[in-house]
């Protein structure tokens, strides 16, 4: 029978690079929340014996570029079956190059989804390992929820809850290459980190406005012309009540946090005038 699973985006509260390492990734270190933003998955059986993806994209590729297909096919191996056929229908809610790990949220969607229809054969422990050897970031969307991410983000400490909150998230026309955008990270040799300590303290506290002066990513003060429209989206984030506004990830969606749902709703509303994406999310908990 066919299974179905959300792949919820992530948004980054902070960012921060501390290191190149020998093998050419970053060391990373990050505070990362899941939202309710959602591709929405079907899997089901096919005769063929290929694992295939279909999406409501017709740019997003269906073959093993797709991080679906590859965490797909990595846990048949793993169970025994890889000589089985399937199809992965997704339906796209998460903007693609936006930083918001939709392409490693439909890997895990896929991993937790052929976990629970095999009757759990893998533990958590071993799903995560699939994960990493999907994406770096396909570990924290199969456990959701608030975490410390650090190595290349696979390595997760579970934090406290955001207080209550509601985001509105707008993305400019146009996506930024996460290589690109490391290599001018590089050469730029930036000073500024994020306060990690000061953001992990306000959420033990439960003090939004505390987390919210200290977000940050240290890829804004990368040297880019598209900084600049970063910046923009921002300004107007903040300039319809956010308590504070951040790009997630390498970009180029932008999101404001804000105390309560309709506040967000009414700037995602005067946001749409710019943007053509802009949505509204809140907070995801754990997901296994």
């Amino acid at each position: 029978m066919p299974v179905t699973e959300k792949a919820y985006a992530k948004l980054n509260i902070s960012l921060d690079v501390t290191a190149r390492r020998a093998d050419g990734y970053h060391d990373m270190l990050m505070i990362m929340q899941t939202v309710s933003l959602c591709d929405e998955l079907t899997i089901s059986p096919e005769r063929d014996g290929l694992v295939h993806a279909a999406t409501s994209l017709p740019y997003v590729p269906g073959d093993r570029r797709n991080l679906a297909v590859r965490a797909a096919l990595q846990f048949l191996e793993l169970v025994g079956d890889g000589e089985r056929g399937m199809k992965i229908a997704i339906r796209k809610s998460i903007p693609v190059g936006a930083g918001m790990a939709g392409g490693s949220a439909d890997a895990a969607a896929v991993l937790r989804a052929l976990n629970r229809a095999y009757g759990g054969p893998l533990s958590e422990k071993e799903l995560c390992a699939v994960g990493e050897k999907v994406g770096s970031d396909v570990a924290f969307c199969l456990r959701g929820g608030t975490a410390l991410a650090s190595g290349r983000g696979e390595i997760l400490q579970p934090l406290p809850p955001l207080p209550p909150c509601c985001f509105a998230i707008c993305k400019p026309d146009f996506s930024i290459s996460t290589p690109e955008l490391f290599k001018k990270l590089d050469e730029a040799k930036l000073s500024c980190h994020p306060d990690t300590d000061g953001l992990s303290a306000a959420l033990e506290k439960g003090d939004l406005d505390g987390l919210c002066r200290r977000m940050y990513n240290v890829f804004e003060d990368v040297p880019d012309r598209r900084m600049r429209t970063i910046r923009a989206a921002k300004g107007a984030l903040l300039d319809c009540g956010a308590l504070g506004a951040l790009m997630t990830g390498t970009g180029s969606a932008v999101f404001g946090v804000f105390r309560d749902r309709a506040a967000a709703e009414a700037a995602c509303a005067t946001l749409k005038k710019e943007y053509r994406f802009c949505c509204t999310a809140e907070t995801v908990g754990a997901l296994l």
